[in-house]
């Protein structure tokens, strides 16, 4: 294959890669913080999907055709009602689900979090029906032409949402007081409270963030694969998660950098080897990653005294 092909596949790695680390965050996050796995994260991502397809839906019918208003305001308008909807839904999963079990042994932790995404699921089999939406991409389907390479609109602004999101996480987490209170419950939620943090009210404004960028990936994802369904977000919820756990679940950076290269990894195995084994190839190497460094990649391996 010659460079230009190498080019493109690697900027579709990048974008499928972003989509990946937004959700990642979520995960991390919630991992970093409260110390539990989110499973439904995935399905958040999914209702996020159908409040903006809906939205634009309702909206696109009051707007010229083709005008300029048409375009923007339905897409702004989902997005923003999307992360409205998911930032409380992951409120009161948090609340309802896992606050009653912040003592409970893990694996309780695990069993609930698998019942909560599969009530979602049904829910929005219930809801919204098994037959497919199409989705419209939030920035149309045009291109832009570099050359002789054409790169979608929609890639372009899956990758600037993953650095704006990184940018603005990383800053967030170490200049703002509540971004402050996050590490300190993440490092110690005993030390933290006794410092008069409300380890509670932390850990659900975590799972409003996480949520939210779930509504953003979820966007974005229906946007670069238009197709919607009630399970749409259970399969990129695991590969997320493996995502997390490749980087070095904990770490905002290590999110970042499992995504892009879990998705770049997905990219070219299904080039140059089988787009049915591709998802084969990037567990793959999650398991030679973690064999050789079992932390992931940017993770950090923690001593505990006995």
């Amino acid at each position: 294959m010659d460079f230009l092909t190498l080019l493109d596949y690697l900027i579709r790695g990048l974008s499928l890669g972003s989509i990946y680390a937004i959700i990642a965050l979520g995960y991390t996050m919630v991992y970093g913080i409260a110390k539990m796995l989110n499973f439904a994260h995935g399905d958040v991502i999914m209702v996020g999907g159908y409040v903006c397809f809906f939205t634009m839906s309702g909206l696109s019918t009051s707007f010229e055709e083709g005008s300029m208003a048409g375009a923007v305001v339905p897409a702004l308008a989902g997005i923003l009602l999307s992360m409205v909807v998911c930032t409380a839904l992951g409120v009161v999963i948090e609340g309802l689900a896992y606050k009653p079990l912040r003592q409970a042994p893990s694996l309780a932790v695990l069993i609930t979090a698998i019942g909560v995404s599969y009530f979602l699921q049904n829910a929005a089999l219930i809801l919204w029906s098994s037959s497919p939406k199409y989705f419209s991409p939030i920035v149309g389907s045009g291109q832009l032409q570099v050359g002789p390479l054409s790169i979608s609109y929609v890639t372009l602004v899956t990758i600037a949402a993953c650095v704006v999101i990184m940018i603005a996480l990383t800053s967030f987490t170490g200049r703002t007081k509540l971004g402050k209170a996050m590490r300190a419950v993440s490092e110690d939620k005993g030390a933290a409270q006794l410092m008069g943090i409300n380890v509670n009210r932390t850990i659900s404004m975590t799972f409003a963030i996480g949520s939210a960028l779930a509504a953003i990936a979820g966007v974005l994802l229906c946007s670069a694969y238009p197709t919607l369904t009630p399970t749409t977000g259970s399969m990129p919820g695991i590969k997320a998660f493996t995502a997390a756990v490749f980087g070095g679940i904990g770490s905002i950076p290590g999110a970042l950098l499992g995504g892009l290269l879990l998705g770049i990894i997905e990219i070219f195995a299904g080039a140059y080897i089988s787009t049915q084994l591709s998802t084969a190839v990037v567990f793959g190497v999650l398991i030679i990653v973690l064999l050789v460094k079992p932390a992931g990649l940017l993770g950090k391996t923690v001593r505990e005294k006995v």
